[in-house]
C-alpha cells in the first residue's frame, strides 16, 4: 500500500493486519487520526477458506476476500498499510518507537492486534495446507461445525482441550473419533462421557494422507478416512511485543486488558485473539471499535482534538 503520505509521528501504531487491526484502522482514520497498520502477513483470518457465519454474507466470504475488502476500506479513509514484522517496540520520551527492519517510526498510541498460531498436527506444511484450503482439516469448530453436520470427524490432541473439542462436535455428528498422538491422558469421568456420547478413542503416532475428498489417518492398528480432521493442539499467542514493553499477560500468554482494550502500560492497547475471548472475527471486530474509540478519546484528553477550517 501507498506510504508516501505517512507522517513521520502517528496518533497510532496498528501492530497487525487482520480483522481486529483493520477495523481498528478504519475507525482511527475516520476519527482523523494518522494510523499505519503494519502487516507481517502471518494472520489466520486469511487463510480461511470461506466463512459461512460472519453476518452479512450470506453465502459466505473467504478469508482473504474479507481482508482484502477491509483494507481497501481503511485505506479509502486514509489508514496506511506497511507489510513488514515489527521486530521491536520501545517507549522514549512520551512516544512509542516502531522499529521494522531498518526503520523506525514514532507513535502517541499502539494497538496490539498480533492474535495467535494455531499448533498443526506432525504433516509436511505443504500437505497441511492443502488439507486447509479443501476443509480437510480445520480448526474453528464454532466458526464451521455446522460444515460438518453428519460427517465422518476426528479430533486430534491431548487432554482436556481435546475431550472438549470432541464433545462440542458431538453435537453436529455421530461419527467422532478421538485421535491422542500421545497416548489416552484422559480421566475416568471423561473416558466415561465419551463412551455416553459415542466417541471412540484412537492413539497414535499418527500418520496423514489426502485423498480426493477425504483425509486418511494411519496409527499403530488402523487405517481410517475422515472428511474432516480438528486439530485441538491449542495456540501459540503472539504476545511478545507486548511483553517487550512490560505489559501484564495471563497464564495462557494473551494480554490483560481492561474493559476499554486498554494494557497497564499507558498509551497501550490490545485487541483480537491476542486478548483473552471467543477467537472469532466478529469478536475482534468488536474489541476493534471499543479500542479505537477509547484511543481516540483517550487522545482528546491529552489535546484536545479539533477540526480546523
Amino acid at each position: 500500500m501507498n506510504t508516501s503520505t505517512e507522517p513521520r509521528s502517528l496518533d497510532c501504531a496498528v501492530i497487525g493486519g487482520g480483522p481486529a487491526g483493520l477495523t481498528a484502522a478504519i475507525y482511527l482514520a475516520r476519527y482523523h487520526l494518522a494510523v499505519t497498520v503494519f502487516d507481517d502477513g502471518s494472520g489466520r483470518a486469511a487463510t480461511i477458506p470461506i466463512t459461512h457465519n460472519h453476518a452479512g454474507f450470506p453465502g459466505g466470504i473467504s478469508g482473504s476476500d474479507l481482508m482484502l475488502r477491509m483494507r481497501t476500506q481503511a485505506c479509502s479513509y486514509g489508514a496506511q498499510i506497511r507489510q513488514g514484522r515489527v521486530d521491536a517496540l520501545t517507549h522514549e520520551k512520551g512516544e512509542f518507537v516502531v522499529s521494522f527492519g531498518a526503520k523506525t517510526l514514532e507513535a502517541r498510541t499502539v494497538l496490539i492486534a498480533t492474535g495467535v498460531t494455531n499448533r498443526a498436527p506432525e504433516m509436511p506444511k505443504a500437505m497441511h495446507d492443502e488439507a486447509l484450503r479443501r476443509g480437510l482439516l480445520r480448526y474453528c469448530p464454532v466458526c464451521d461445525g455446522f460444515e460438518i453436520t453428519d460427517k465422518r470427524v476426528a479430533v486430534v490432541g491431548q487432554g482436556e482441550r481435546a475431550f472438549h473439542e470432541a464433545v462440542f462436535l458431538r453435537s453436529y455428528t455421530p461419527h467422532i473419533t478421538l485421535l491422542c498422538p500421545k497416548g489416552v491422558d484422559l480421566n475416568s469421568t471423561q473416558r466415561n462421557r465419551l463412551a455416553q456420547v459415542g466417541i471412540r478413542i484412537e492413539i497414535g503416532p499418527l500418520q496423514f494422507e489426502l485423498e480426493q475428498e477425504a483425509i486418511v489417518v494411519r496409527n499403530l492398528t488402523s487405517r481410517s478416512r475422515f472428511d474432516t480432521v480438528y486439530p485441538a493442539l491449542g495456540t501459540t499467542v503472539r504476545s511478545d511485543l507486548a511483553q517487550m514493553l512490560g505489559a501484564t499477560l495471563l497464564a495462557e500468554g494473551c494480554v490483560r486488558v481492561d474493559d476499554h482494550q486498554r494494557t497497564d502500560v499507558r498509551g497501550l492497547y490490545a485487541a483480537g485473539d491476542v486478548v483473552k475471548g471467543l477467537d472469532q472475527i466478529s469478536h475482534a471486530m468488536g474489541q476493534a471499535g471499543v479500542a479505537a474509540t477509547t484511543i481516540r478519546n483517550d487522545l482528546c484528553d491529552q489535546s484536545p482534538l479539533v477540526r480546523r477550517s
